[in-house]
């Protein structure tokens, strides 16, 4: 905890209600820092940009290699709108809320990338998303709106309940379409889902971070084109192909699909550091110690170049007496020396071979086909074996899938998304492979609480909604992993539950100019900018994200005053949100805070007691904010 306040908060700008999470003026910010000199009042001069960049450097407005559908430009609008909507905590549905690093969001995955961009912005190493494959039989949210009142809103997914959360009965009405092949836009309407997404999940992963994406041949063309232009062709890493099926389908028409396809992205590729995997029990077999060597088992390698390899040309005898005429040697002839004082050399013939003991492989590259990470049934299997025999979700992916991914691009403490949860696979992955390794991965999870089948077996069971099943899933095998922990062995088996919620704080309409009343009733309206009867813990977790505080800092609660704890950066900052007086402002200051949150309406009309604590918290170095 910081002993000292921070001057400064890095990275962090103040609370602009509307624009917090504004993915388009957050990348004006950034173009300026790069290039200042083309901005002319705040607005970019595209004439000096070609000067500074040379005009042969930008594409014209003429033909030119691109992906172009119907609907894109609104699809970049709706990435650019800002969202007034938030998170609030459900501890009932939780499992250890106070302790977990992990964190399931229940809300539709665009609102929530929007509202988690300022929090964790660079911080996630790894995302997987399962998102829907187009088949023509999939739903999904579309065509999303990028500007619409909040009466229209609540009109398109439902209302609310009485704690603020969207209702479960008939969420997303409306929202939720079935995108059929017999549509013009058949694929525009998928890639107008997709695009604002994958945008905004760029912008979370870390530098050296990586996106798997799981997809079959229905968009798999279209995915491709997307990517490249989300996150630049150079960033593409691979298209590895998954062997899914358990079986050969011979009742298919002319082919049994038996695989699908997943996408590998960099953030920045030259950053991009993939970890080795175990040895293949099958490549195993070929390490031997006929010899008896004292360094241990190995394997032989051929040192002639063959083909097009190319190599080194030299004659060589070896220190044994035996003379190898000259050819192309894979080599350099000091290498070769050397090899041969360490005993590495394997005499055979007219051929000459080196040793590679085991003990000097880090590890295995990974092939770009995937055929023993499971597959869909196998996944069904281990649904039922925490389902009591009931599967209870559709198109599951195996958890040995998962665990591959996780295992070449995570370490030990990595954050990793996914957005298109489903039945929770990928946390429940994470919390496996901590418990094998050691680790202390944390997940996010963000699933729509889609409702089930009226005649599914889930729905029979009492799951209304896909998000439940995920969320019955977490606990239910993060219960089977702590079961299975040895000694001594400690493994973060649960999860904060989120929900998407309207703000806890009035939205400022704007009304017509020449509308005097209406501006009058606006202006009072917003006298207190809370909405009756928000609780203060809704409250505190929209004023973090507000301030770019992770779901996960530690909160305590001490005289009516919240203390959070930023994960990142160890600064402390308080929140005043039931009552305020002078000994609480004493208290607050003698922790010495980054910053100081206060609600307006808690002075009271107290002029004298809000002015001395704006004295006060500023002698103190203390940033300080009335809300």
């Amino acid at each position: 905890m910081a002993t000292e306040p921070n001057r400064t908060e890095p990275n962090r700008t103040e609370i602009i209600h509307d624009l917090e999470n504004n993915f388009k003026q957050n990348n004006i910010l950034k173009f300026k820092q790069l290039f200042p000199e083309v901005f002319c009042e705040d607005q970019i001069d595209f004439e000096k940009l070609k000067l500074v960049l040379g005009a042969e450097n930008l594409a014209g407005a003429g033909e030119r290699y691109q992906l172009d559908w119907a609907g894109k430009t609104a699809a970049y609008l709706n990435l650019q709108s800002p969202t007034s909507r938030t998170l609030t905590p459900c501890k009932e549905e939780s499992a250890d809320f106070d302790g977990t690093q992990n964190v399931f969001i229940e809300a539709e995955n665009l609102e929530a990338l929007k509202i988690l961009q300022k929090s964790y912005a660079g911080s996630v190493k790894m995302i997987y998303i399962d998102p829907p494959y187009n088949t023509g039989n999939d739903s999904f949210v579309y065509p999303d709106k990028f500007s619409e009142s909040r009466e229209e809103y609540a009109r398109r997914v439902g209302d609310t309940d009485d704690a603020g959360y969207l209702k479960r009965d008939g969420v997303f009405q409306g929202a939720w379409r079935k995108n059929g092949k017999d549509s013009g836009h058949y694929h525009s309407n998928w890639l107008s889902m997709m695009l604002p997404r994958l945008h905004l999940a760029k912008t979370l992963l870390r530098e050296d971070g990586v996106i798997f994406i799981s997809i079959d041949d229905n968009e798999q063309a279209q995915l491709k084109l997307l990517c490249d232009e989300v996150f630049g062709a150079e960033n593409f890493v691979s298209q590895i192909s998954w062997h899914r099926k358990r079986g050969k389908d011979n009742s298919a028409p002319n082919l049994s699909r038996v695989h699908e396809y997943l996408f590998v992205y960099a953030k920045n590729i030259e950053n991009l550091r993939f970890n080795k995997l175990e040895i293949e029990a099958e490549t195993l077999k070929a390490y031997k110690n006929p010899d008896n060597d004292e360094r241990g088992d190995y394997r032989v390698l051929g040192l002639w170049a063959r083909g097009n390899q190319g190599g080194s040309r030299y004659e060589y005898t070896t220190l044994n007496g035996r003379f190898y005429s000259e050819r192309e040697w894979l080599v350099g002839l000091e290498n070769m020396k050397k090899l041969d004082e360490e005993k590495r050399l394997i005499e055979n013939g007219d051929k000459l071979y080196r040793k590679l003991f085991l003990s000097e492989v880090a590890g295995s590259v990974p092939e770009t086909i995937w055929l023993d990470t499971s597959n869909t049934a196998n996944a069904a299997d281990e649904l039922k074996k925490i389902f009591d025999k009931k599967a209870y979700f559709d198109t599951p992916k195996p958890i040995p899938y998962l665990l591959k991914m996780a295992k070449l691009a995570t370490n030990s403490d990595d954050l990793i998304l996914d957005f298109f949860s489903g039945s929770g696979t990928t946390a429940h992955a994470v919390m496996q492979l901590n418990a094998e390794d050691g680790g202390s991965r944390r997940f996010i999870c963000v699933q729509l609480p889609e409702e089930t089948d009226e005649k599914s077996e889930a729905r029979k069971a009492g799951f209304d909604t896909i998000a439940e099943i995920a969320k019955e899933r977490i606990r239910r095998a993060g219960r089977q992993i702590s079961d299975g922990l040895q000694s001594g062995q400690n493994v973060d088996t649960g999860f904060k539950v989120f929900k998407l919620a309207e703000s806890g704080f009035k939205q400022w309409r704007q009304p017509g100019q020449a509308d005097t009343e209406a501006l009058q009733g606006e202006l009072s309206l917003n006298i207190d900018s809370v909405l009756s009867e928000t609780p203060s813990e809704n409250l505190l977790c929209e004023l973090m994200l507000r301030l770019g505080l992770k779901l996960t800092c530690k909160v305590s609660l001490s005289d009516g005053v919240y203390f959070v704890e930023d994960e990142d950066t160890g600064g402390l900052y308080a929140f005043l949100l039931e009552r305020v007086n002078q000994d609480l402002i004493d208290a607050v200051l003698a922790k010495h805070p980054v910053k100081a949150v206060v609600l307006d309406r808690l002075f009271d009309g107290d002029d004298a007691l809000k002015g001395n604590t704006v004295l006060q918290m500023k002698d103190a170095g203390v940033m300080f904010e009335c809300v």
